[in-house]
């Protein structure tokens, strides 16, 4: 698909200079051209950004859709080449499900733990342009049965399972246990990699509560592989570089769309029609489904229903950020203690419950179910995107694939470099 682009910023002579200083301007309302204000200004100020919104407008070389890790990184860059790019988002917040909110000294993930690692300097580079990473490291835990075991599956598992000290030792207790048999279902495949003890201790409970069946149920290739470590190593990823920002995720969001217009509580599918008419290019990360009017039918997904709770007389509820409940009675699958993702010090404790939830359009979709027949569908939905004119996809949800952070931005730097490769550039 070719792709005609207007001008870069710096080679037009007709530049708006009061949006170029108004930074992040936030909408009040979903439809198009209402009042907006910036992020530090009062209501006197908006008439102003009115007429500012209106000029950009007329003069923007991309509109992206949605102002998480993918749209607010292809902001980042294309207004670095000196494209004006205007990013609008359904949501009241930006940073998508990254989004983290102050609780006193406390940094709330308010959508589940986000932690970043990576082994690419690179992306790593990237991230720290915008925000200062603390050394956090994810060692979780699991509780099965009122017992506590490390994570991931490591020579500290085995012991904490068996009493066993050694690589030998382990690996004749999980050889003894492994299945032998046809490959029928998730669960033939996890008895097949580790065993029953560890299947039944720390997997079975876990997943069946995380995708609402059986596991006897869930295909085999759900679980390609289960690392097992026969090391004490109890660092959860493998990656060279790993960290939490320290002022939060939202911080780092604002940092990176520093003098990049936002409009919020926008949803660009309520009226595209108008929305397609303001930039050359769209660049969409919601639903591919969605964006289709679901006309080959709803991709399955996850989805999750977060409990925060303050306790204010507990300043240590669990000691650790992240512990799973591996028994399948309990009805959630993990608990967060977000304090421990930085050293706040503070008398107090925020916690987080993780309900999984089947996914319906009134939720938000987490995590896809990837059978067959959803990637079968997403195919026919990917087709139909590459025959879209002026619009491209990215994302967790317009790929419809589960997408680390790390993964998000590199495909966000990988689409940017396709596009600037495009040949028919208007200068």
């Amino acid at each position: 698909m070719t792709q005609k682009f207007r001008a870069p910023l710096k080679a037009r002579s007709s530049l708006l200079t009061p949006w170029e200083s108004t930074g992040l301007l936030f909408a009040n309302s979903e439809q198009p051209g209402n009042e907006i204000a910036p992020l530090d200004s009062n209501s006197s100020c908006r008439k102003m950004f009115k007429l500012v919104l209106n000029a950009l407008l007329m003069s923007l070389d991309f509109l992206v859709v949605g102002s998480g890790l993918f749209g607010a990184t292809f902001a980042r860059l294309a207004t670095d080449e000196g494209y004006k790019c205007l990013i609008i988002d359904k949501n009241s917040h930006i940073a998508g499900n990254c989004f983290t909110r102050k609780h006193g000294v406390i940094d709330v993930h308010e959508y589940g733990p986000h932690i970043f690692h990576t082994s690419n300097k690179e992306i790593w580079d990237f991230v720290n342009k915008y925000a200062t990473f603390n050394s956090f490291v994810n060692r979780p835990k699991a509780l099965f049965s009122n017992k506590l075991y490390s994570l991931p599956f490591c020579l500290q598992t085995f012991y904490e399972l068996w009493g066993t000290k050694t690589e030998e030792e382990a690996k004749k207790i999980i050889n003894s246990q492994r299945y032998t048999g046809e490959i029928r279902n998730l669960e033939d495949q996890a008895l097949a990699l580790v065993g029953r003890d560890i299947y039944e201790t720390l997997i079975k409970g876990y997943t069946e509560k995380q995708w609402g069946r059986p596991a006897k149920e869930l295909p085999a290739f759900i679980i390609k592989r289960l690392p097992l470590r026969f090391t004490f190593e109890t660092n959860y990823f493998n990656d060279k570089y790993q960290g939490i920002p320290n002022q939060g995720y939202t911080e780092l969001f604002l940092n990176l769309l520093k003098d990049i217009p936002i409009k919020l509580n926008v949803n660009y599918l309520h009226n595209r029609n108008f929305w397609k008419e303001q930039a050359p290019t769209i660049v969409y990360t919601g639903g591919i489904d969605e964006y289709f009017d679901y006309c080959y039918g709803n991709l399955e997904y996850r989805s999750l229903r977060f409990e925060h709770r303050v306790l204010e007389t507990t300043s240590n509820y669990q000691g650790n950020a992240i512990v799973n409940y591996t028994n399948k009675e309990v009805p959630f699958t993990r608990c967060i203690e977000h304090k421990f993702f930085s050293s706040a010090q503070c008398k107090e404790t925020v916690i987080t419950r993780e309900y999984p939830l089947n996914h319906t359009k009134d939720k938000v979709p987490y995590y896809p179910v990837n059978t067959e027949d959803n990637q079968a569908l997403y195919k026919k939905y990917s087709a139909l995107a590459s025959n879209e004119s002026n619009v491209y996809f990215g994302g967790r949800l317009a790929e419809y694939k589960y997408m680390d952070m790390h993964v998000v931005i590199e495909s966000a730097l990988n689409k940017w470099k396709k596009l600037k490769k495009v040949k028919q550039v208007l200068f």
